[in-house]
């Protein structure tokens, strides 16, 4: 099944589509949230994708408490839930964006990834991290 995974930010949201039959995620986009969610953007990645499902990172505190930003995404998970039918999952992002940053770094020291990375790639990358999580369990 096709997953979409947003790693939201009150700046920019991080978007992932990975596929559960071959347990793959990728970083797909990111959108300039500054202004508030650009819903045009979103609206049209669910209708380009069609998710079966939909992940939202909830951004939690170190110790599992929440935070001003998880109430933030709940309100975003909560606007996709009536934009779409697709079920929306929200999942722990603890250390995602750390993760992100590591990931990306090595694939830059390997050659794999180019020297200089894109705005946003982290955001990219964080999502894709949230879903591989989200997949793998």
């Amino acid at each position: 099944m096709t997953v979409l995974a947003f790693d939201y930010g009150t700046t920019k949201i991080g978007v992932a589509v990975g596929n559960t039959l071959i347990a793959t995620a990728s970083g797909l986009c990111t959108i300039n949230s500054r202004n508030g969610v650009d819903w045009t953007a979103i609206d049209g990645l669910l209708r380009e994708w069609q998710p079966e499902a939909v992940i939202v990172g909830l951004p939690l505190e170190e110790d599992g408490g929440e935070q001003k930003m998880t109430a933030l995404a709940r309100k975003f998970a909560d606007a996709l839930k009536q934009r779409q039918t697709a079920p929306v999952h929200l999942v722990d992002e603890r250390f995602t964006s750390q993760s992100a940053r590591g990931t990306l770094a090595a694939q830059r020291a390997d050659g794999s990834r180019p020297r200089r990375l894109k705005k946003g790639d982290i955001d990219a990358e964080a999502a894709a991290i949230l879903l591989r999580n989200w997949i793998n369990q």
